[in-house]
């Protein structure tokens, strides 16, 4: 999709228009005629969020009602459901080049409409011999939004095509070699520095869980380390991400059944997320210093794969009880985390990662689990940026009795708790790795991909996540200036 930002008389537009309409909206700027508007008059007041269409052949005007009384956070994400379902009836009717205005909209409204087009958009085709149709242009009235918003959103929503991209590919086509090696040339494109770790690096650097888990694949494990640091950083000591690079899980020797074993390839959309949201952030240039620590392999049962009652030691010597070769996401973000938090000494870690069945039972397709240590202010500040992006964050207790729950008779900790509070004792298991510094746990298990459309994302990767650390990762420079 071609974005352009350029001044539209809705009046006087030849093309597809649409016409956002919200209650501050007089009838006169709307560009219909008055029998026109006493028709949408009558759609508006039995529906007030929905889509009329009016015929200028051989184009068309869609006025989009939407509610802007209704609390911000819902009326915008409303704006995106809306414009999911405009795009799929601009394509029915073979219509592919759009142009978006309005009257009365703060730039929130018209870029969360535009948001939505992007993301419904999205299809992951480049396997398909007949290509679907998307949306060729959407043009923007520059009237409505600023230059500098808008390049910030189209640099974070091509940021975000790529997310759902690479976790949409097969394993056959992107495993940890060629993952390493892609984010390695976009990383030099955008003048971040990028170390990749090969297997003998990894074995020097000892650590344990990812080794661990690559024992039973015939592709070679990658730790990938990312560091945006521009000159204008508002914070001293860097805030690292952490994402789970499981390119594709078997379960290992705990293999997965039949039904759960689809979708698998999905497994790394914690390390696709993280890497995206800091090119995005290179994308426009935000001042904040960011390092990803991005830990890859697939699980496999080949070969000498790790078994149950396996003891491993980690990279910061904590030794690892094996209970399930099937938590092995855990085993190779804890090395990250100890890694991230021993070599740059962050002001707070996230991590992000697709990592229990418990967190999706919990809460469903409609938020992200989080739990955090010594983190309360960051947590309360991320919380707060997931409701204004619909990117929720639902907390779950942290209490220090669920360390209990992962003891090891035979070493330090093990890898797997009890059936209860799964996704929590797995979190606490991480929390271990990050000792002392501010730690942030986010669980994506229920909205990384999507096996049945959910609203404007459509099926398979949604890039869940991103649009929440990019506006998180924003408030850092927001609350510098204040």
């Amino acid at each position: 999709m071609q974005y352009i930002l350029s001044p539209i008389d809705a009046k006087r537009h030849e093309g597809v228009l649409v016409f956002l309409y919200g209650d501050e909206v007089s009838d006169r700027s709307l560009p219909l005629s008055k029998k026109e508007i006493e028709v949408l008059r009558e759609y508006r007041t039995a529906d007030k969020e929905s889509i009329v269409a009016f015929d200028r052949l051989p184009y068309r005007v869609y006025v989009v009602n939407f509610d802007s009384e209704l609390p911000t956070s819902v009326s915008l994400e409303h704006l995106r459901r809306s414009a999911g379902k405009l795009r799929q009836r601009l394509l029915d009717d073979r219509l592919y080049d759009v142009a978006v205005t309005g009257e009365g909209l703060i730039p929130e409204e018209v870029i969360a409409f535009a948001e939505g087009i992007t993301i419904s958009d999205y299809s992951f085709d480049r396997y398909m011999s007949v290509t679907p149709p998307h949306i060729a242009t959407l043009t923007v009235d520059s009237h409505l939004v600023n230059e500098e918003e808008w390049q910030i959103n189209t640099h974070l929503w091509n940021r975000l095509f790529w997310c759902r991209e690479w976790v949409n590919m097969p394993v056959a086509d992107l495993n940890a070699v060629q993952f390493a090696d892609e984010l390695a040339s976009i990383a030099a494109d955008l003048g971040v520095t990028c170390t990749v770790f090969n297997k003998k690096q990894i074995e020097s650097l000892r650590m344990g869980g990812l080794l661990a888990v690559n024992k039973g694949s015939v592709d070679e494990p990658r730790f990938v380390v990312l560091e945006y640091r521009p000159d204008n950083a508002v914070n001293q000591k860097p805030i690292a991400l952490v994402g789970k690079g499981i390119m594709y899980d078997t379960g290992g020797l705990n293999i997965k059944p039949d039904e759960y074993m689809r979708e698998m390839k999905s497994d790394m959309a914690g390390a696709a997320t993280m890497a995206s949201v800091l090119f995005a952030a290179a994308d426009s240039h935000l001042p904040v210093h960011i390092v990803a620590c991005l830990p890859m392999t697939d699980n496999r049962p080949g070969f000498n794969a790790y078994a149950a009652d396996d003891i491993i030691t980690m990279y910061d010597a904590t030794t690892v009880e094996v209970v399930n070769t099937d938590a092995e996401g855990r085993l190779i973000l804890a090395d990250a985390i100890a890694y991230a938090n021993a070599t740059y000494n962050p002001e707070l870690i996230v991590d992000m990662a697709t990592l229990t069945g418990a967190a999706y039972r919990a809460v469903g397709p409609y938020a992200i689990v989080g739990m955090q240590q010594n983190a309360a202010n960051p947590f309360n500040l991320l919380r707060i940026v997931g409701d204004q992006t619909y990117e929720r964050v639902a907390e779950l207790p942290f209490f220090d009795e669920y360390v209990d729950m992962i003891k090891s008779d035979v070493a330090d900790i093990k890898n797997c708790g009890k059936p209860c509070a799964g996704a929590i004792t797995a979190g606490k298991f991480l929390a271990h790795f990050a000792k002392t510094t501010p730690y942030i746990h986010l669980d994506i298990a229920g909205v990384a991909y999507f096996s049945e459309k959910q609203f404007y994302y459509g099926t398979g990767a949604s890039g869940f996540g991103m649009s929440l650390m990019y506006a998180f990762l924003q408030t850092y420079d927001v609350l510098s200036k204040k």
